[in-house]
């Protein structure tokens, strides 16, 4: 667990900042209320656990598992999408308070639901995605159960003999 760890920090800390970047410079250019803008932070969440789980894949190759990609990847989103909704959070209810408001009086008739429904929704969204893209890109990354497919096969192949 402690390999997986390691390694899902360094890329949720960099998921986090990425996405973090991105609103900011979106809010740079007002564009922070477009909630259509926000499909790129699928996008920087999918780079992310690709890149998390083929580093440790590359890392510890003779030990990778499919549970060791699997707990990379869901690690390695969920520390993304924890930090980037304290980030929210932060911004929403002290920095900008109106922009829960903004932004929800796009999708309710009643904007009093707050801040907090954004974070569950954020919340939601990031688990779901971490869910989703772990298992599609641990089809890629896992080793093969085909006997023609298999890494090291012809390594564990018996030797065939022939008696004479």
């Amino acid at each position: 667990m402690n390999r997986s760890l390691s390694v899902a920090l360094k890329y949720g800390l960099f998921i986090a900042g990425s996405l973090i970047a991105y609103f900011l410079i979106l809010r740079l250019f007002n564009l922070h209320d477009k909630p259509w803008l926000r499909l790129a932070n699928g996008l920087f969440m999918a780079a992310g656990i690709y890149f998390a789980i083929k580093y440790y894949k590359y890392k510890f190759n003779a030990d990778f598992t499919y549970v060791d990609g699997f707990k990379t990847g869901l690690l390695t989103g969920f520390i993304a999408t924890g930090c980037f909704i304290v980030f929210m959070a932060v911004y929403m209810f002290h920095l900008d308070k109106g922009f829960p408001e903004t932004i929800l009086k796009s999708w309710f008739d009643n904007t009093e639901r707050g801040g907090g429904i954004l974070i569950l929704i954020i919340l939601m969204e990031g688990l779901a995605s971490t869910a989703v893209l772990t298992l599609t890109w641990m089809q890629i990354f896992k080793k093969s159960q085909h006997l023609g497919q298999q890494e090291h096969f012809s390594e564990n192949k018996p030797k065939n003999k022939t008696k004479n």
